[in-house]
């Protein structure tokens, strides 16, 4: 496996995974819809976006993190907002790797942190977290209002 910051040449392998992320949260499929926001992302440069390759070099899996700031401690904050692997790649440690990278680049880069959130019944998440060091929040209340 190998994994590479993704870049516009990449767009066409990472959409489908993109699109099967958006189905696994049931959102309707859209793959022209998944193939324009990634390529928007990159191009405005508003994420960052690790993609995993197989020996065979097909896309297994890949890991989007937004830029914000921790206002506290006064650094950058990485949002791992998107974290998928394809189905047939779930048992090779792909989602360990890739959340391994975007650790790595968050230090590299001087960041207070990562953080995280996920579906309060995606158990096989929960625990990939906690086994990479994430603990769940018991401070803070988190609220939302869709728009």
């Amino acid at each position: 496996m190998t994994i590479v910051r993704a870049a516009q040449h990449d767009v066409d392998v990472i959409a489908p995974l993109f699109d099967a992320y958006r189905v696994f949260y049931e959102a309707a499929s859209n793959l022209r819809a998944s193939h324009n926001f990634i390529t928007e992302r990159l191009a405005r440069d508003e994420s960052v976006i690790f993609l995993a390759r197989d020996g065979d070099h097909s896309a297994i899996g890949f890991a989007q993190l937004y830029p914000s700031f921790e206002s506290v401690h006064m650094q950058r904050l990485w949002i791992l907002n998107d974290l998928f692997v394809d189905p047939y790649a779930r048992i090779g440690g792909v989602g360990a790797a890739l959340m391994a990278v975007a650790e790595r680049f968050a230090r590299e880069n001087d960041a207070a942190g990562l953080t995280l959130s996920t579906a309060v019944d995606n158990h096989a998440a929960q625990r990939l977290y906690e086994r990479a060091g994430y603990v769940r929040d018991k401070a803070f209340l988190v609220y939302n209002r869709m728009l």
